[in-house]
């Protein structure tokens, strides 16, 4: 049984690979603070004996005895990383710096989950890991983008400086269930919208486009690389490479909800990328991973999730209104 310790693990991502790697056989120690992690993404988890959860942000220092570290604390949407930047660049480079000296301290291995905003608005198209990106660095999405492209820095350099075992894997859009409805990310916008019957909102004229990977796609090939051997360190591109512009995104959604929503269209975001789709050919060759989930199979599974959100909050409303 390996110890386990999973920073943001109350969030989207963190709550499913804490339920993995509990359902592997091995003790997690879930660390969170709470800023957009939720209680109730991993309060299943809590009857589970090797479970353990700590409220703690990863920008002070964190002393603990484990096997093996995901790196996964940040806010991952723009209307959560942009509401405290600072706060959001601190939490990617004290983070690293502190997740790193854990690892060297304790001589184990740590993952750090880094994302396609390094890419920031491509002029490289699909995107391999060999490309170094366009980001803008003083845009209002830069405390995220430069946050982990600064953390890849730190961890390389670490590999370097100190033969730490590092893996670094670049997140490209996921969803599923456990993605909180209000965190202005396209996919839950656009079904929350649709399930309501109101205006689903598109920024731009639709025309941009992403790739959309299901959630249990992406923590499979999380757990892949984090198997990998020493010298395997990436970054390497996770991700689904169907591409769909928000056009067919939220028409699809409409289908699938049977809404009667109509489209709304907003001006584009500043620094918002037009096009973002991965190159898997390392997740390929050298992971053996490919995602099985399709669009339409995942946003069922994410639709059903939403739908009994909503029922429960009706529920919830109604109870404390009698």
């Amino acid at each position: 049984m390996r110890r386990v310790l999973v920073t943001g693990g109350a969030g989207f991502l963190g709550s499913h690979l804490c339920q993995k790697l509990l359902n592997e056989g091995n003790e997690v120690l879930c660390v969170d603070n709470f800023f957009t992690g939720r209680r109730q993404n991993i309060s299943e988890l809590l009857e589970y004996k090797n479970f353990e959860l700590l409220r703690h942000d990863i920008t002070s220092p964190l002393y603990v005895e484990v096997d093996e570290i995901y790196n996964l604390a940040s806010p991952a949407s723009p209307i959560h990383y942009q509401f405290d930047p600072v706060q959001t660049t601190k939490t990617s480079v004290l983070g690293a710096i502190n997740m790193l000296g854990l690892a060297k301290r304790l001589k184990v291995k740590v993952l750090q989950a880094s994302t396609s905003e390094v890419y920031g608005d491509p002029a490289v198209h699909p995107q391999p890991e060999s490309y170094w990106g366009n980001v803008n660095p003083i845009g209002p999405r830069a405390c995220y983008d430069e946050g982990k492209r600064c953390a890849e820095t730190l961890f390389f350099d670490y590999y370097r400086q100190h033969n730490l075992q590092i893996k670094v894997m670049r997140i490209f859009n996921t969803y599923g269930p456990n993605m909180q409805a209000n965190d202005g990310r396209v996919v839950s916008n656009f079904i929350m919208q649709a399930l309501q019957n109101k205006p689903i909102t598109i920024f731009g004229d639709g025309s941009q486009t992403r790739s959309f990977c299901y959630v249990s796609d992406l923590i499979d090939g999380m757990c892949r690389l984090m198997r990998t051997p020493h010298e395997v360190t990436g970054p390497i591109n996770i991700g689904n490479p169907g591409e769909f512009t928000m056009i067919e995104l939220a028409n699809l959604i409409l289908e699938l909800t049977n809404s009667r929503s109509e489209l709304v269209f907003r001006p584009l975001p500043i620094d918002d990328p037009k096009q973002r789709r991965p190159d898997i050919t390392q997740a390929r060759d050298v992971l053996g991973w490919e995602p099985k989930v399709q669009l339409r199979e995942g946003l069922i599974k994410t639709i059903e999730y939403f739908d009994s959100q909503l029922v429960k909050e009706v529920k919830l409303f109604a109870a404390q209104a009698v």
